[in-house]
């Protein structure tokens, strides 16, 4: 199908001074970091385009300008729900009409959301990608003026890239419904095989990347070896200031390394999936606001959190892949002023990291088991249950059926990697309702019903008319104190009302959602595919041993170590990591050792000294290297001991 005129017309290059305009007037910026311009300026030439930008480098920047300098709507594919909402507040705030939809949300409330695409004035719709799967979608999009594809997380369209996701692989499938619009897809990791995998399966015509080096001129990796992890954290705290984050592998090592701290006088907070919203957001904002100095947390924290200032990220267990090891430790010192990215390891964790993905893989018939439990826990027969979604309490769900947490974890991955559920992760929703008749109807529904008439008059004032058209938050404490109403017989109205379909009320909710990406199948001749498990498989060992080799590494720069993984060649040293700083520390005492025995053994020509008084006239960091080799000359008899302890040169 050929480009019509007036699409080319929407990708005429438009004059620097225009996208320079909008940022400055929606984000209040003077000039584009580095590489943004070129990507912005190939996106709004209608290319297909490529950016690979480190975390912490302003991606969303490259498709939210070029979509504000075109005519239409750019729709944005991204996988993590916290951040897709985070971004609609932030476009919302910047008065840029903004829209999202994802797991949870009630048929009525995605319908609305899509005519605004179609008939509004909306200018952004983000989408988790399984919402590409659904004929609702693939109708309404043929209706949209789209001007731009915004693939962010584009390496997890390739089954080599880290956290693969299959619904991803519907954009071609997009891109054909919309010909002639270009796409940018985003990422902050990508080895060269998953670039060129990225740009077949979003067909692009040539290849185009656009890729910031990977390198972080102001954050020192190192890593560590101790036997007592816990103490050399507490040591390396204790000797460095500033904003922190510690990445541990359990909620439980949250809790209890956060009470070590605290005890300690270190200021610390434990974040992880299980706690409630309020919890979540109370200990990441005390820490936003310089109020908790250290975050020990999970994997859950950090995406979508831009706090500059992180001076030091900390691992205290090694990562599955230097994927996500590289996107963890680059929260820190995003100000660009010099920052610390640590793992500290001990003697077995190679090996047990070996051992988790291992772990990893289980049997295809423990597959098959927890598929099915799945599909009875939720009552779904054969055939039903396409793209609905549910609250998913992994601790409940596995007690419930005699399974292990960790295995069910793993078999759940694993069926994701199939395509046929997805698990998105815990995210609040607050609670929501939308009156589904007109004015008059809910009038004569008041007459014929004045217990509900106080409480209806109570929606219609507080939430206008917006509730006629939009599904509408509202805050259930709030409504009750001003009924003067019990919390608990509030709610039962609201559902009452949500059963007769005057209304339609969604409660809040705050778990992880569980969403099956294809309708229901037969457990037992669930189609599995064996030799992709075993590629997945034999991919996440070739990932753990690159890791394993990064933290065992002394002999090369580990910015070296990072840059060769992603493709990157460089003979250039980073001067400031752990192996950079070792090797410089050499070089100095080469220089320095000469100039340190001469001036020993020309004091101790002069007069005898003890070896306090001459260690005193030498700067304190030579001191261990002084007190060595007063020793070595004492055993060599290049210098005496007096009777009274003092050293001194035999020809004195």
């Amino acid at each position: 199908m050929g480009i019509s005129f007036i699409t080319l017309c929407k990708y005429i290059p438009i004059a620097v001074q225009d996208i320079h305009h909008i940022l400055k007037t929606y984000w209040g910026y003077e000039q584009f970091r580095p590489l943004q311009e070129d990507i912005i300026r190939s996106v709004l030439a209608g290319q297909d385009t490529l950016a690979l930008l480190p975390t912490g480098g302003g991606k969303s920047i490259c498709f939210q300008v070029p979509a504000m300098a075109l005519e239409g709507l750019c729709i944005v594919i991204t996988p993590l729900i916290a951040l897709m909402k985070d971004q609609v507040e932030q476009l919302k705030k910047r008065e840029i009409a903004a829209v999202a939809i994802y797991s949870g949300m009630n048929r009525r409330e995605i319908d609305i959301a899509l005519d605004n695409c179609v008939y509004g004035s909306v200018k952004f719709l983000y989408l988790s990608p399984e919402r590409l799967l659904t004929d609702l979608f693939k109708e309404r999009v043929k209706k949209m003026n789209v001007s731009l594809l915004a693939v962010d997380e584009a390496h997890c369209i390739s089954q080599w890239g880290y956290d693969f996701r299959p619904p991803y692989l519907q954009l071609a499938e997009l891109r054909n419904t919309l010909a002639g619009v270009p796409v940018i897809a985003l990422t902050a990791t990508a080895t060269a095989p998953v670039k060129t995998d990225i740009q077949e399966k979003l067909n692009f015509p040539k290849p185009n990347v656009f890729q910031k080096s990977f390198a972080r001129s102001n954050l020192s990796y190192s890593c560590l070896y101790t036997e007592d992890k816990v103490t050399r954290l507490l040591e390396i705290l204790q000797r460095m200031q500033g904003q922190s984050i510690v990445y541990v592998r359990s909620r439980r090592q949250t809790v209890e390394l956060t009470k070590f701290l605290k005890a300690r006088s270190i200021s610390a907070a434990a974040y992880h999936a299980g706690l409630k919203f309020e919890e979540r957001s109370q200990v990441q904002q005390l820490w936003i606001e310089d109020k908790v100095r250290v975050m020990v947390a999970t994997n859950a924290f950090g995406m979508g959190i831009d706090k500059p200032d992180v001076r030091l990220v900390v691992h205290l267990d090694l990562p599955e892949s230097l994927e996500a090891y590289y996107q963890e430790a680059g929260r820190a010192g995003r100000d660009e002023k010099y920052a610390y990215a640590t793992i500290l390891y001990g003697p077995n964790d190679t090996k047990e990291l070996l051992q988790k993905v291992e772990d990893a893989h289980p049997p295809v018939e423990f597959i098959r088991r927890v598929y099915q439990c799945l599909a009875n826990y939720y009552q779904l027969a054969v055939g039903s249950g396409l793209l609905s979604s549910f609250d998913f309490d992994l601790a409940e769900f596995s007690k419930n059926y005699k399974l292990q947490p960790l295995q069910v974890h793993h078999a759940i991955k694993r069926l994701e990697s199939e395509g046929y559920i997805q698990l998105n992760e815990s995210f609040y929703m607050p609670s929501r309702l939308y009156f589904t008749v007109e004015n008059i109807r809910l009038y004569e529904f008041q007459l014929a019903n004045p217990a509900l008439d106080k409480l209806i008059q109570a929606i219609v004032r507080t939430y206008g008319g917006e509730a006629f058209v939009n599904f509408v938050k509202i805050a259930e404490p709030k409504l009750a104190k001003q009924l003067n109403m019990p919390e608990q017989e509030l709610r039962k109205k609201l559902e009452y009302m949500h059963k007769l379909q005057l209304l339609v009320y969604e409660p809040q909710h705050d778990s992880p959602q569980l969403v099956f990406t294809k309708p229901r199948q037969d457990a037992s001749t669930l189609v599995l595919d064996i030799g992709k498990l075993n590629q997945l498989r034999k991919r996440a060992q070739e990932q753990a041993k690159e890791m394993a080799y990064y933290v065992e590494a002394t002999n090369r720069c580990r910015t070296q170590l990072l840059l060769a993984y992603f493709g990157e060649v460089t003979v250039a040293s980073c001067r400031i990591c752990d192996y950079c700083l070792a090797e410089r520390k050499k070089e100095r005492e080469v220089q320095v050792e000469p100039q340190l025995r001469g001036k020993i053994l020309q004091l101790l020509q002069i007069k005898p000294y003890s070896p306090k008084e001459l260690v005193q006239e030498f700067e304190p960091r030579h001191q261990e290297y002084i007190i060595s080799f007063l020793r070595e000359s004492l055993d060599q008899g290049t210098i005496i001991q007096l009777h009274n302890g003092k050293l001194k040169h035999p020809g004195a």
